[in-house]
C-alpha cells in the first residue's frame, strides 16, 4: 500500500502558480513587449499614465492578435470553443508578465517620479525578472551557482537587448 499523498505546501503552491503563469515563451515575449512598448511610449507620452496606458492598449492588442493567431491554427483540430480556450490559456502569459512592470509604473506615478524614471525602473524591473527567469533556468540545469548567476545576467541581458533594438526600428 502507498504512503498517503501530502498536499504540497503554501510556498510550494505559489512557486508553482508562478512558475506556470511566468515561465512560458508567451510571458517571456510579453515582458519583452511590453517594456519595449513602454520605451517607445515614452517618446509620445506626457505622462507616466499617458505612457502606462498606450502601452497596457498596445499589449492588449498584441495578446489578441496572439489568441487569434492560436485559435485560427488550433480551430480545424479542436474546434473553436476548445481552440479559444486552449489560446487564452497559451497566452495569458503576455499580460501576466506585464503586472510587475506595470506596478512599478504605478508606484512610479504615485510617488511623483519623472517619466524618465518611471522608464527606468520598468527596465529594471525587466531586467530582474528576466534575471530571476534564467536563474531557473540554469538552475533547473543544475548549474553550479557562478554558472546561475552569469546564466541569469546573460539572460537579463539580452532581454534588454531586445528591448532596445525593438526601440531602436521604432
Amino acid at each position: 500500500m502507498s504512503a498517503p499523498a501530502t498536499s504540497p505546501s503554501v510556498w510550494r503552491r505559489i512557486v508553482t502558480w508562478l512558475d506556470v503563469r511566468f515561465r512560458s515563451p508567451a510571458a517571456i515575449y510579453g515582458l519583452i513587449v511590453f517594456t519595449a512598448l513602454v520605451t517607445i511610449a515614452e517618446d509620445h507620452a506626457e505622462s507616466i499614465e499617458d505612457m502606462l496606458a498606450t502601452s497596457v492598449a498596445s499589449l492588449i492588442v498584441f495578446f489578441i492578435a496572439h489568441v487569434f493567431a492560436h485559435t485560427l491554427t488550433e480551430h480545424s483540430e479542436h474546434g473553436f470553443r476548445a481552440a479559444t480556450r486552449n489560446a487564452l490559456r497559451h497566452g495569458a502569459g503576455m499580460l501576466y508578465a506585464s503586472v510587475p512592470s506595470i506596478i512599478v509604473l504605478v508606484v512610479s506615478d504615485l510617488t511623483g517620479a519623472t517619466l524618465a524614471d518611471a522608464v527606468d525602473n520598468c527596465l529594471l524591473t525587466a531586467f530582474i525578472v528576466l534575471a530571476i527567469l534564467g536563474y531557473h533556468a540554469f538552475q533547473s540545469r543544475r548549474a553550479p551557482v557562478l554558472g546561475r548567476i552569469l546564466g541569469a545576467l546573460a539572460t537579463a541581458m539580452l532581454g534588454i537587448f531586445i528591448v532596445i533594438l525593438e526601440y531602436g526600428f521604432h
